[in-house]
């Protein structure tokens, strides 16, 4: 029997050369200040005691969440995860059975890599690896996909399509909350990008910014622009960042950079942001005045901005790895002239818990609330967080 079971390592080219790797063991569960922090493990607000495979928050406290299920037939096994909603207090339904999902290709496997809710909080993308067989042999082939379907349950289709499913990876919300814009592979293996947008009523999705290519992108909350990574298709000149209004394609350089290793990310206000130059810096920016720049070193990892921006929380590990979490204060941004480099700062980091790992977590939009998977069952676990 050939086993047909999804990927959870990252696809992303920035972990893929991830070569400082700090793996920490779970150990004792005592627990480290972080600034007044103080999270019992004992009294979660919510736990989940499933095999989740991703989870966000929504912008009104709900979460939704996706739980691995494994789907027998005569020759394969394949996982469709199933999906749920659960509301602010904690009631919890399922809005979407995996093994009920129907495709044009009824041999396929899917694992849920992350979800995005539209800005109104009613409206969900699932962020999906898919595996399909394509003959008789077994052989298989493997690609990025998304979901669309209403906090009902109810599933979307674009416009006329027949399918559910559709090719996407680094998907983003616009502004009227049914325009979903996404990047498609350009330069293989994963190292160009090339935006496309699906709006409202259309068949299939149409190219924007045509013939550019792109490293990587973020979304700004509640606005159809997007912050990218801009790159040659020969890959000579160096990479640019670029605000891209996506409704009239029009685009403002803010910066040439020394170089981008990925983790482009937007602070909460949309004001700041920050990615990698290498597999230890962290390049954060002031996006009102791109000249201003603050330069930390903390490690390859995975991050999400504090609500105050003044700090990030990071997992010491790649992505789908289980790591410690550690606070991480932000050094004031200060101006950089031409022809100059920031000044590296080595921060010291604050461990959230002491020497306990985890394997994914997020802070909610209001910063209020932690989740947490740990390693072993990957259940969920909702915390309160001091700010």
């Amino acid at each position: 029997m050939i086993s047909v079971y999804l990927r959870f390592a990252t696809r992303s080219r920035w972990v893929r050369r991830f070569c400082a790797m700090f793996f920490v063991a779970v150990g004792c569960c005592s627990l480290a200040p972080a600034r007044g922090q103080n999270i019992d493990l004992e009294k979660p607000l919510h736990s989940i005691s499933d095999d989740v495979t991703a989870f966000a928050f929504g912008p009104d406290g709900r979460m939704v969440y996706s739980v691995r299920q494994l789907l027998k037939t005569k020759k394969y096994d394949l996982q469709r995860d199933d999906i749920w909603l659960q509301d602010a207090g904690g009631r919890r339904r399922r809005i979407l059975q995996g093994d009920k999902l129907v495709y044009s290709n009824p041999l396929f496997s899917y694992s849920v890599d992350g979800f995005r809710f539209a800005p109104d909080g009613h409206t969900i993308l699932a962020e999906l690896f898919v595996t399909l067989v394509t003959d008789d042999s077994g052989n298989t082939s493997d690609m990025q996909m998304a979901l669309l379907l209403d906090d009902s349950g109810k599933l979307l289709k674009i416009a006329e399509n027949k399918e559910f499913l559709f090719e996407a990876s680094h998907p983003g919300w616009m502004a009227d909350n049914s325009t979903v814009v996404f990047l498609k592979e350009a330069l293989k293996p994963h190292l160009l990008f090339s935006m496309f947008a699906l709006y409202h009523g259309d068949e299939r999705a149409r190219p924007v910014f045509e013939g550019r290519t792109f490293l990587d992108t973020a979304w700004f909350p509640r606005m159809s622009v997007a912050l990218a990574v801009e790159r040659d298709r020969n890959m000579s000149g160096p990479p640019r960042l670029q605000r891209l209004n996506i409704t009239l394609e029009s685009d403002q350089e803010l910066a040439t950079l020394e170089s981008f290793n990925g983790g482009l990310s937007i602070s909460p206000s949309g004001k700041l942001c920050a990615y990698y130059i290498d597999n230890e810096v962290l390049e954060v920016r002031d996006l009102t005045a791109p000249n201003r720049v603050a330069r930390v070193r903390i490690g390859l990892g995975v991050y999400q901005w504090a609500p105050g921006e003044d700090r990030i929380l990071l997992k010491r590990s790649p992505e789908r790895k289980s790591g410690e979490l550690v606070w991480i204060d932000l050094p004031p941004l200060a101006a950089v002239p031409a022809g100059q480099t920031a000044a590296i700062v080595q921060p010291t980091p604050m461990p959230l818990f002491h020497n306990l790992a985890f394997r994914e977590f997020a802070i909610s939009a209001d910063g209020r609330f932690l989740a947490l998977v740990a390693p072993g069952k990957h259940n969920l676990q909702v915390f309160p967080l001091s700010r």
